[in-house]
């Protein structure tokens, strides 16, 4: 590993400060300069996908019916003593779109917590093995069986170690960008010193004085004047230049890298890079793509540990609601509202607790209702028979 693949490690590992006189090396600059870009990127990405979990509701059945108790409870509002529900999936999704895996372990309290680190130990025909285990400041002593554990894994490549390569590249072209703006506004000029000056014993020292302290001074002030010396003078060199290249130019290519990363997480472009043209169609795609493959994940093996086959089977399960992850505007819905009760697919609490409103406490409330307009097809059938026949 060279000495910049290792610097870029420590600062995504947060080992190394972010300030300091370390950066006023060019080339370290650059490096951070990359890093803030890139990490940017990903973080908006994992901070969207991660909030939309958290907004989903965890769904216990016992025999095919909903119910409400410590595994609800669980995953919905206190997984551990320290979290509650949304930080918790927050550390697990965080750890699982960066680190293409992450580990959670049930504590001795029976709450379950995210694994900072670990070692995994695979095997073909038995439970893998994890030992190692940190969470926080605390290391278990003991390793965990698969079955004990819950192990999730995203894809079968890191997308987020191929994206940071591409960013490597592409980083060094925002930079140049930004290099070429910066330098064809600032100004430039000739200073024209004669023999008789360049002959003065302290002009070594005169020279730096005037290159570190006065002219810096000049540049800097907005309106200013330089004092020289006999046998000095200064001349501008004309007006700034004025690359091509603007600001929107530079904020575009660093759009281009949300966009990377927006692909490599299934997320659409637009979506993440917060435009509101076409966003309807994003969220769908968003949430088709995206969520609802991570949640399906989750689920399986939540139910896979936790449930087990003859539980699962037998119609005991954890579901996870991803329909609350979009607002609801009851206005714009009002119409739909009516027709899913009207046509008696859903009744009146179903249709409260979707748009997480109060149920009612109310036999009617459960009740399905059904226009008059609703009947089977034989029954309508037989009515126009009727009517011709009576014609």
């Amino acid at each position: 590993m060279s000495f910049w693949d290792w610097l870029r490690t420590k600062l995504a590992e947060g080992s190394v400060p972010l300030s300091g006189d370390i950066w006023s090396d060019p080339e370290l600059a650059d490096i951070i300069a990359e890093f803030h870009i890139r990490e940017l990127a990903f973080e908006t990405a994992a901070n969207l996908i991660a909030n939309s979990i958290s907004k989903c509701e965890f769904k216990t059945f016992v025999k095919n019916k909903e119910t409400q108790g410590d595994e609800y409870y669980l995953w919905n509002v206190e997984p551990n003593k320290n979290q509650n529900s949304s930080a918790f999936l927050h550390k697990l999704i965080h750890h699982l779109l960066k680190n293409n895996e992450a580990l959670v372990i049930e504590g001795n309290g029976g709450g379950l917590l995210v694994a900072d680190s670990f070692q995994r130990k695979q095997y073909a025909m038995y439970d893998d093995v994890f030992s190692g285990v940190q969470v926080d400041e605390f290391t278990f002593n003991k390793p965990f069986l698969g079955s004990e554990v819950l192990f999730f894994q995203l894809n079968c490549l890191n997308v987020k170690r191929i994206t940071d390569s591409l960013y490597s590249t592409y980083a060094k072209m925002i930079q140049r960008s930004m290099n070429a703006f910066i330098r064809s506004r600032g100004t430039r000029g000739k200073m024209l010193i004669n023999t008789m000056a360049r002959g003065d014993p302290k002009f070594e020292e005169t020279l730096r004085e005037m290159q570190e302290t006065r002219l810096k001074k000049f540049f800097a002030s907005e309106n200013g004047v330089l004092p020289l010396f006999d046998g000095w003078s200064y001349e501008e060199l004309g007006s700034k230049t004025y690359a091509n290249d603007t600001t929107r130019d530079i904020r575009a290519m660093v759009d281009d890298i949300s966009d990377f990363t927006a692909k490599g997480l299934c997320i659409p472009p637009a979506l993440l890079r917060g435009d509101v043209a076409g966003l309807k169609d994003a969220l769908k795609l968003f949430l088709t793509f995206c969520i609802d493959p991570l949640v399906d994940n989750l689920q399986e093996e939540i139910n896979r540990k936790r449930v087990g086959r003859a539980a699962f089977l037998a119609g005991t399960y954890i579901q996870i609601d991803t329909k609350t992850i979009e607002h609801i505007d009851l206005l714009s819905v009002s119409t739909a509202i009516d027709k899913l009760i009207a046509s008696g697919a859903f009744c009146i609490n179903d249709i409260r607790k979707a748009v997480g409103e109060q149920l009612i406490d109310e036999e009617w409330a459960n009740q399905h209702w059904m226009t008059k307009n609703y009947s089977p097809a034989d029954e309508l059938l037989a009515a126009l028979q009727a009517g011709d026949a009576g014609g």
